[in-house]
């Protein structure tokens, strides 16, 4: 059974167009992420499917009810923490716990397997104001409240943006176990490297999903071999192999420039013979594998491409 199906949602802002027919389905019990930069779309989606903003067109249901006829019903289901902080600041730890508790007429000891493992963290804060929490804690004490009606759903917009490494891994880990009591999880992030950490993820760009599937799925599709290459100018290496026509693709990748040959069958010995032709300074050349980001660039290359086809004809 799946938890959320959204087919062809449309939702536009004006003249913006932010979500451009979007579809995907989250299976019951499975951790699912929508991976992609800010302006990507993923917060109006997350708004359409816990009944808070109405969608242009399309249809979307969670637990099998419509978002729009069956709003108050999914609003019971669903757990919601928002990309920013928004629980009352100037209530306490145990205070907004019981304020949410008792908006749907449940206590803390109801459902106290399920928050236990995080809320022991934040337990010695009980009567500090939540508005003085640090960052972990405060996503801690969100985390909390959305779970406290026990939801059949939790969706979670980017909830590790701006919060300390550690306190990312912990929130994760603490997902993990979530999941293991059969709770359904939507989850966006920025973060690239927190893709691999979900079961599904749909890559979501200008609007527009450019691919649903497992992580692995999505690396392993990855159609050229990828090179990683650095040098002593790397601006003016990267203007030369860019410019260059045997050159696919080439773009800057932390320390390292990532490219793709126009040949399906290059190898390190011919990029390396090709570079040497702009005579940069102590070039390196290695064969890498790609990662979500490596094929979330390319897909966004795609789609450009396609967009300026279409308009071209």
């Amino acid at each position: 059974m799946n938890s959320v199906i959204v087919k062809n949602l449309t939702k536009s802002y004006g003249d913006i167009k932010a979500i451009d027919e979007v579809s995907f389905e989250v299976k019951k019990g499975e951790l699912f992420g929508l991976i992609g930069p800010d302006g990507a779309g993923k917060t109006s989606i997350f708004r359409i499917l816990t009944t808070l903003l109405l969608p242009d067109s399309g249809t979307a249901t969670v637990e099998g009810h419509d978002v729009v006829n069956d709003y108050q019903i999914i609003r019971n289901k669903v757990g919601y923490m928002p990309g920013k902080f928004s629980l009352y600041q100037d209530l306490t730890v145990a205070e907004n716990l019981d304020f949410f508790a008792t908006l749907f007429g449940t206590t803390i000891e109801e459902n106290y397997s399920l928050i236990k493992d995080i809320y022991e963290q934040i337990k010695p804060f009980n009567n500090r104001r939540s508005g003085k929490l640090s960052g972990g804690m405060k996503q801690k004490l969100a985390l909390c409240c959305a779970l406290i009606h026990k939801p059949e759903v939790l969706f979670l917009d980017e909830p590790t943006t701006g919060v300390d490494v550690v306190s990312r891994k912990e929130f994760w880990e603490m997902l993990g176990r979530l999941k293991e009591q059969n709770i359904s999880i939507v989850v966006s992030t920025p973060y690239m490297d927190e893709a691999r950490l979900c079961d599904r993820i749909a890559l979501i760009q200008g609007g527009k999903i450019m691919s649903v599937d497992q992580p692995e799925t999505i690396v392993s599709n990855f159609p050229k071999s990828l090179f990683a290459a650095k040098g002593t100018h790397m601006y003016q290496l990267l203007e030369n192999l860019r410019s260059d026509q045997a050159v696919e693709s080439c773009y800057a990748f932390g320390e390292y420039l990532h490219l793709t040959m126009v040949s399906d069958t290059a190898t390190e010995k011919e990029v390396t013979e090709l570079a040497q032709s702009y005579h940069p300074d102590e070039f390196e050349i290695k064969k890498i594998t790609p990662t979500i980001e490596d094929s979330f660039i390319r897909l966004m290359r795609e789609q450009k491409e396609i967009r300026e086809t279409n308009h071209g004809k």
